[in-house]
C-alpha cells in the first residue's frame, strides 16, 4: 500500500518542471515565499539549518521520490534551506496547483496524509538519535536504521544528520578504524 500512495504522490509532479541543481546550490532559503512544492527526481536535496552556535544540521536528506520540505506545502514561508548535496533535479509545482489537486482528489489527498505522518515519525526518530549523549549510540542508532556512511570525503553529510561536528564523527570513526 505504501508504494501505491507513494506512486500517486510522484504522478502528481509527472508533468511538473525539472530544475537541475549543482552540488551546494541552493533550490530555496529560509525566509522564502513557499511559492512551489518539489519532488526529487534524481540526486539528494538536502533540507538544513545552521544552528546559533553555527553548526549545520540536515532536517531532510530527500533522495528519488521525496518530497522536499513537505510541511511547507501549508506555510507561507520556507523555514530551512534547500540544497543540493550532489547532481540533482527536482520536479516542481506550483503550490496552489499542488493544493488544489490534493482538494479535488480524496484519494490522493489520503495518500498526502500518510506520506506527512510518515515524515513526523521519521523526524522523531531523528530527534531521538539527536538526543543521545554519545555520538557513538548517535552512530549505531543512525546506522541501525539502515542508513550507511557515505564515501569518505562525505562523512560531514553524516555528522550533519547526527547533529555532531564533523570532528566528533571522525575521531568516532577512528576508534572503529573506519577505513577510506
Amino acid at each position: 500500500m505504501i508504494t501505491i500512495m507513494h506512486m500517486s504522490i510522484s504522478k502528481l509532479f509527472q508533468d511538473a518542471r525539472d530544475t537541475g541543481l549543482a552540488p551546494g546550490e541552493t533550490l530555496f532559503v529560509a525566509g522564502d515565499e513557499v511559492t512551489g512544492i518539489f519532488m526529487v527526481r534524481s540526486g539528494r536535496v538536502h533540507l538544513q539549518r545552521h544552528t546559533t552556535h553555527g553548526a549545520h544540521m540536515v532536517l531532510q536528506n530527500a533522495g528519488p521520490g521525496v518530497v522536499v520540505a513537505e510541511a511547507s506545502a501549508y506555510s507561507s514561508r520556507y523555514h530551512c534551506d534547500a540544497v543540493a548535496a550532489e547532481e540533482s533535479v527536482v520536479a516542481g509545482m506550483p503550490k496552489e496547483r499542488f493544493l488544489s489537486a490534493l482538494a479535488d482528489e480524496p484519494a490522493l489527498a489520503e495518500s498526502w496524509s500518510a506520506l506527512l505522518a510518515r515524515s513526523v515519525q521519521a523526524a522523531r526518530l531523528r530527534s531521538e538519535i539527536r538526543s543521545m549523549p554519545r555520538v557513538a549510540d548517535r552512530l549505531d542508532a543512525w546506522l541501525g536504521e539502515g542508513n550507511a556512511l557515505p564515501e569518505r570525503g562525505r562523512w560531514q553529510e553524516a555528522a550533519a544528520e547526527l547533529g555532531v561536528t564533523r570532528e566528533a564523527l571522525y575521531r568516532e570513526l577512528a576508534r572503529r578504524r573506519v577505513k577510506p
